[in-house]
């Protein structure tokens, strides 16, 4: 066990943590050599991702029941990129908008822009990034933005209404730390297990309870919009890199388990991605009267995904098709979708 990665996700999920979820996530092989008291960019990024499955884990009890199928037949998740949504709008409240407030946090943990999606038939753009370090091995993040411009006045004055009391939950000292982290690429572990829950904190929901009217108003334009006025900056979905996406999507139907209906495949023929529909969740809204009022909402979920190996014009070698496609990601978005 990596000394540095099992401090890092004690500090960020308890005693155990780290030793637990090697037991369910493969870990970068780069990982095997470690610098005891100091953290590198790949060791942060790591533990940042495991933190977060573990998080989605404890909200999507069909990806938790997927994943100790897995872990039983004596096997691991292997994470390939985690998503999370943004509302790209000046009333954000303490937060930079959009992708802005995860592009300060995920260039210092050594990630670097690998894709661009315009994401049109849901008006949002989907970003891909990609660890300089070991890029195939430490999981991607997909970050999509809204774009509420391209929606009704109406529609528009509720995602001020809800985004507005935005608060940061970024400290001073946790850019201080970034900028370091950017600066050396690794941090004392100490630093860094100070550092890890406040980033984890970042990928949550940080505005206020929302009006039901103004969460119905999202509703009737945007699916995803609504989606992120009840669970915010939380990972949408988390993903596991299979062999045969089609062979895992069959499995889990004669399960009995929610898949999607179809495989999305890239226009290269190269990705292909299935999910489960997401979990259903109850969250607290504010009624008109002031009072609280709950209503079951669409969760997050868990998706699968196959990589297909090409030729790299530029290296001459077989590389690992680590792209997304426009396509594929609407589709897929589409299992957060139902009212």
């Amino acid at each position: 066990m990596n000394g540095n990665l099992d401090a890092l996700l004690e500090a960020a999920c308890g005693p155990g943590a780290g030793r637990r979820l090697v037991q369910l996530m493969n870990v970068p092989p780069a990982m095997a050599r470690w610098e005891a008291g100091v953290a590198t960019r790949a060791e942060l990024a790591q533990a940042l991702n495991m933190a977060l499955f573990a998080g989605l884990l404890d909200r999507v009890p069909t990806g938790r029941a997927y994943t100790d199928d897995v872990v039983r037949d004596g096997a691991r998740v292997q994470f390939d990129h985690g998503a999370l949504r943004t509302v790209r709008w000046p009333h954000c409240g303490a937060l930079p908008p959009g992708e802005a407030a995860f592009t300060r946090i995920l260039r210092p943990l050594g990630y670097r822009l690998n894709g661009t999606y315009p994401l049109e038939r849901i008006k949002m753009t989907g970003r891909s990034y990609a660890h300089l370090d070991a890029p195939e091995h430490i999981a991607q993040f997909f970050v999509s933005e809204l774009h509420p411009e391209r929606f009704s006045p109406e529609f528009q004055q509720a995602v001020t209404e809800v985004v507005g009391s935005s608060s940061d939950p970024l400290t001073p000292q946790a850019v201080a730390w970034l900028a370091e982290l950017e600066r050396d690429a690794a941090l004392p572990i100490a630093d860094a297990c100070a550092l890890l829950p406040i980033l984890v904190r970042c990928f949550d929901r940080q505005h206020a309870t929302p009006r039901l009217a103004d969460y119905l108003t999202l509703l009737e334009e945007s699916a995803e919009m609504a989606w992120i006025a009840t669970e915010g900056n939380a990972f949408n979905h988390a993903t596991d890199r299979v062999a045969d996406v089609f062979a895992v999507a069959d499995a889990q139907r004669a399960l009995g388990r929610p898949i999607k209906e179809r495989v999305e495949v890239s226009k290269s023929g190269r990705v292909k991605q299935t999910a489960f529909q997401a979990d259903r969740v109850v969250r607290v809204f504010i009624d008109e009267q002031g009072g609280e009022v709950r209503r079951e909402v669409p969760g997050s979920f868990y998706e699968f995904i196959t990589r297909d190996m090409y030729a790299d014009d530029e290296s001459g070698r077989e590389a690992l098709d680590l792209g997304f496609d426009a396509g594929n990601a609407t589709g897929i978005f589409k299992m957060t979708a139902a009212a």
